[in-house]
């Protein structure tokens, strides 16, 4: 397990009336050794001569974090316990002990002036403006540009993830649900206008919901809506024309006409009112509003794509299927809501985007997405989304099923989904990671027909499967647990300490699976050399080493799996055949953690283990750039005969335990130019994924370490 030191961070603001969004930048930990192992395999790939990166890439990531303004001492705790305003825990000013001069945080927000002498008195920072319109079109210009399935629909409950095309994605319609709304026409970067806007907005909910239902915080007003029934509060048609519809206008009985319109007439007080209806009534009369104006301005310009962010939204499903329906119904399907999964983050984002524009170019990140508007061809964000806080199941309202909608249309029925709760005073909504350039592989036998999924886990029959293993995979990374069990609990000295000690407990058990592996590892290399063959691999042997043995193959990219025995026993020694047969061997791990797989950061160490117990391994490990330095303890009397061909370790761009081969990282696109041979092991990468995918190459495709096979010639594991 890979456990991340912050050594620099930048930390970006957004401050609202009712809501502050913080986000920063930590940077890895920098290794001297790594970096010399990398610059040796980059030089060997061709990345230093002639390539395209002239400038160092920083490796690390976007952290995103929310407090209610109320509790904003609480968020000035979070970031002097964290040093942000320093440059982390870590920096040199930190550890010196002594205080920059004229430090300063970027806000945006009409708290960001409030709040500037507070933010200047606790924590001796000086908060510089930048324009809030700016700051929110930048966040989702970045948003639908750097991030893969950032946009999604929400209808009837389900959630569609967007494929936009990037060539294509202006103009489009900005709607942005704070305490207000602003309706903001998006024609390129740094080109848009605010058309509309309406003072109806989160703010209304939350105000009036707060003086008729005494709810303590917005989200407690939320959750009454699931338990609400509206038609207690609303008048329908129905209720103005005798239960029946005003079919000449196309009315339903149950389409709302007047919201809140029934209580006129109720000799009722304010308490003899469910607070649960009140709310969902408020709830659906402001979304639908919100639709329905949103679609007015988008048919007033032409627009068919509408976008929607704030922290009004805040993943709850009601209220995205409500927005949904209004702008459904009113454009009869032409037109079509989404949503961004950062919603409530886009000025904060946009302020990070702020700091190339100011000189402030340190963090290289800000230079290159500014300079490659269109999305930055050499960076780029890879995501672990995590979900902190307690989970709330999406509201399903409790009146008769007739029950519709303003205009006719019915009322959306989400079921099942899990909502975000900001109930917490720090909820981090997850993390963006900051990695290598991702291309598409070279060796895919038709890229625009790949398709990595085996099996569609949208169809009906599998989403069941999808919520119970793949989100159960998601919520199961260790270090996004870590990161959420010290976040729940206020980021305290202490939490951090348990976290810690978790993590370094966890890291240590697969240290010993590794250590144990290790220790077994020359009797099975002995045992190895002295069978005639090789149980399950009978036919890989004949067809792709017996066959070769005068004309070895020039490159094998071997894609490896679990850490421990799967690595040690399973691959090593069957990355030591192929180099005894003269073919040069690419170990491809995943860029970041998953599960218990094994990470580019962490195979060299292991390699440079194996290799004390093998001449064959140790002299391809050196070849290869892989020890840089004088080994301690290596066996001096190993008889193997020394390998001229280099062993190699390439990291995937992945964090994930399956891959897309439409974005791998440059270094594994680089290496795979050569390579006429590729294995794929484990479950997630040749069987869940990419089972039936084609290569230019031949290929075995392994679900575990003893086989599947393709390409030229395809092979697989039964």
């Amino acid at each position: 397990m890979e456990v991340e030191m912050t050594t620099a961070a930048l930390v970006l603001i957004a401050v609202k009336c009712s809501l502050i969004k913080l986000i920063y930048f930590s940077r890895h930990a920098e290794h001297s050794t790594e970096d010399k192992r990398k610059v040796s395999i980059k030089r060997r790939l061709g990345l230093f001569n002639g390539g395209r990166r002239s400038y160092p890439i920083l490796g690390g990531r976007l952290h995103f974090v929310k407090f209610e303004t109320e509790k904003l001492n609480e968020c000035l705790e979070f970031i002097s316990s964290k040093q942000l305003h320093r440059g982390g825990v870590d920096s040199p000013s930190w550890r010196s002990g002594a205080q920059p001069d004229d430090i300063v945080i970027k806000a945006t927000g009409g708290g960001a002036y409030k709040y500037a002498d507070l933010f200047k008195e606790k924590l001796g920072v000086s908060l510089e403006k930048e324009d809030e319109m700016d700051c929110l079109v930048a966040g989702a210009n970045f948003l639908l540009k750097a991030i893969r399935h950032e946009a999604f629909t929400h209808m009837d409950g389900q959630k569609e993830y967007v494929q936009i095309d990037q060539n294509e994605l202006f103009p489009f319609l900005l709607v942005n649900v704070g305490s207000g709304v602003s309706i903001i026409k998006v024609d390129g970067h740094g080109k848009f206008q605010r058309v509309s806007g309406t003072n109806v907005g989160g703010g209304t909910y939350w105000g009036l919901g707060r003086l008729m239902t005494k709810c303590k915080s917005f989200d407690e007003l939320l959750e009454l809506s699931q338990r609400g029934d509206n038609s207690t509060i609303d008048m329908l048609v129905g209720d103005i024309y005798g239960g029946l519809d005003y079919s000449k206008i196309g009315l339903s009985a149950s389409t709302i006409a007047s919201s809140f319109g029934k209580t006129i007439s109720d000799n009722k007080e304010l308490s003899d009112y469910r607070p649960e209806d009140i709310s969902l009534s408020l709830l659906r009369m402001i979304s639908y509003n919100i639709g329905q104006i949103s679609y007015l301005n988008a048919l007033r310009y032409g627009l068919k794509r509408i976008f929607f962010g704030g922290f009004f939204i805040r993943g709850h499903a009601y209220t995205m299927d409500t927005i949904s329906f209004a702008v459904n119904f009113w454009s009869k399907g032409e037109a079509k809501a989404m949503f961004l999964r950062h919603e409530g983050f886009l000025g904060a984002l946009g302020a990070f985007m702020s700091y190339e524009k100011h000189g402030l170019d340190d963090l290289r990140i800000h230079h290159l997405v500014e300079r490659f508007p269109m999305g930055a061809p050499y960076i780029s964000w890879m995501e672990k989304f995590v979900q902190k806080g307690t989970q709330i199941t999406a509201p399903v309202p409790m009146g008769a099923p007739a029950t519709t909608g303003m205009g006719g249309f019915e009322r959306p029925t989400s079921k099942g989904e899990i909502l975000r709760s900001d109930a917490s005073a720090a909820l981090n909504v997850g993390v963006l990671h900051l990695v290598p350039t991702l291309d598409v592989f070279p060796l895919l036998e038709d890229p625009k027909t790949y398709e990595p999924n085996t099996i569609d886990l949208d169809q009906d029959e599998f989403k069941d499967y999808r919520a119970r293993y793949w989100f159960k995979v998601l919520s199961d990374h260790s270090p996004d647990l870590v990161d959420k069990a010290v976040a729940s609990e206020g980021g305290t000295d202490d939490a951090k300490r348990r976290g810690d000690a978790f993590a370094h407990a966890f890291s240590a058990h697969l240290a010993r699976e590794n250590e144990a592996s290790l220790a077994v590892l020359p009797d099975l290399l002995m045992e190895l050399d002295s069978m005639n063959e090789i149980d399950d691999f009978d036919v890989f042997k004949k067809r792709m080493l017996t066959d070769k043995k005068d004309q070895p193959y020039k490159r094998a990219l071997l894609f490896v799996d679990n850490s421990g025995a799967d690595v040690v026993l399973g691959m090593l020694p069957l990355a030591r055949e192929l180099l005894r047969q003269g073919t040069e061997v690419v170990l491809v791990a995943n860029s970041l953690p998953a599960l218990n797989d094994v990470t580019a950061n962490e195979l060299p160490e292991i390699v440079a283990e194996a290799s004390k117990h093998c001449g064959i391994l140790r002299k391809a490990a050196e070849a290869g750039g892989l020890i840089v330095d004088a080994m301690a303890g290596i066996q001096g009397d190993l008889k193997d005969e020394p390998a001229s061909v280099p062993l190699m370790v390439v990291e995937n761009g992945c964090g994930s335990p399956c891959i897309d081969f439409r974005q791998v990282s440059s270094e594994l696109a680089a290496a795979a130019k050569d390579a006429d041979l590729l294995i794929l092991e484990g479950m997630g990468r040749a069987l869940h994924t990419n089972l039936n995918a084609r290569f230019k190459c031949d290929t075995l495709k392994k679900r575990r370490s003893n086989c599947v096979c393709s390409g030229s010639n395809q092979l697989d594991d039964p």
